[in-house]
């Protein structure tokens, strides 16, 4: 059995951000022509991607797979995916940074009345019972797992099914998240990157806060640069640490995060946010994997050169983002350390869950000193 998080958390690896093209919101002519791309071959010998650990190099490194379903959701009536309230659906992992970056922009954005999200369980398990494909499943009631519900729109089995009914030759990775369109039976996106610009923009008319822009023109070439240095070695280093093979691979991106998270330390030493004294998207990028660090990368991806908790300015930062409000509730540690550490991996292979350190997110920060 393999590890559920370890296909879930590189779920958004891929192309628009692992591959250096540009996350740039496009233009509503290229939103619409934009076509989900599939893969064509068979499931009779379940090729598809499974986890992180099929993604290594011959050098040991750490490699993700692009994302597939590449098209947009556009305020243009016009457009095949046009913004409307009720017409689309996020498919969520609580443990999947890229999938909670989506839910705190539904958060941020007052946009959960328009647009519902469904979570799945934790832990794999099997996705039919004629191959042995492990995966994201949905519980068959919604009191089986604390968190996650029954899909409730096709009554799919698995994050699986969602990809086949999509396509029906798909054959890439079942990852989370996914933008699901109700109306016409379809992933429009599964790119984390993109949805975010998407609920940051889009549905403007039907958010509560819509005023609230978390990639302003102004701010667009430093968030941009904040984003590509957290990406490349903060939110995918995490990864590149733990699912390294080799000694070298691991002794590079340790190092690669560590300047990183110093450089971030010493940029939060001046200011409340990345970008100024403003939350922006980058923000939102670097916080979801700063509250998973010390419970779960420290230990599991062995990031235990320095915590979270030990850097003053990162740990109060944190403490500030989780108490803005809704964001606490896109935080199910419970959930978060079930999924990583719960299920048979090479990485954990008894599936013991650490005790600790139950961390209190709630507790006073100073990062108000910089509104003063």
């Amino acid at each position: 059995m393999l590890h559920p998080s370890i296909d879930a958390e590189t779920a958004e690896c891929d192309s628009a951000e692992g591959r250096r093209q540009s996350t740039r919101f496009p233009s509503r002519r290229t939103s619409t022509a934009t076509a989900a791309r599939t893969l064509s071959t068979t499931f009779v010998d379940v090729k598809m991607a499974r986890s992180g650990h099929e993604e290594v190099t011959d050098s040991g490194a750490f490699d993700p797979s692009p994302s597939t379903f590449r098209s947009f959701v556009s305020r243009d009536s016009s457009a095949r995916f046009p913004a409307a309230p009720g017409r689309y659906h996020l498919y969520v992992a609580y443990s999947c940074p890229w999938a909670c970056r989506c839910l705190a922009f539904l958060k941020l954005k007052g946009l959960d009345h328009a647009i519902g999200f469904t979570s799945v369980k934790p832990v794999f398990e099997r996705t039919k019972e004629t191959d042995d494909h492990m995966g994201w499943v949905f519980p068959a009631t919604k009191d089986e797992e604390p968190g996650a519900e029954p899909d409730p729109f096709n009554g799919a089995k698995s994050i699986r099914e969602l990809y086949e009914i999509a396509s029906r030759n798909y054959a890439g990775k079942p990852s989370v998240p996914v933008l699901w369109d109700k109306q016409l039976k379809t992933i429009v996106n599964n790119e984390s990157a993109e949805i975010i610009r998407m609920l940051n923009s889009e549905f403007n008319e039907f958010a509560k806060n819509p005023d609230l822009d978390l990639y302003p023109a102004h701010l667009q070439a430093s968030i941009d640069e904040i984003n590509e240095l957290v990406y490349e070695a903060i939110n995918i280093g995490v990864y590149k640490c733990g699912f390294a093979k080799q000694q070298g691979p691991y002794d590079e991106a340790v190092t690669k995060l560590y300047e990183a998270l110093d450089k971030c330390e010493d940029i939060l030493s001046k200011q409340r946010f990345l970008c100024g004294n403003q939350l922006t998207e980058a923000d939102v990028r670097l916080f979801t994997t700063l509250i998973r660090f010390d419970e779960v990368y420290s230990v599991y991806f062995k990031c235990n050169k320095k915590l979270i908790r030990e850097y003053p300015n990162l740990f109060n930062y944190t403490k500030d983002i989780y108490q803005i409000p809704g964001i606490s509730s896109t935080v199910n540690m419970e959930y978060i350390k079930k999924s990583y550490y719960g299920g048979y991996s090479p990485i954990n292979p008894y599936g013991i869950i650490p005790v600790g350190p139950n961390i209190d997110y709630n507790a006073p920060h100073d990062r108000e000193k910089f509104n003063a």
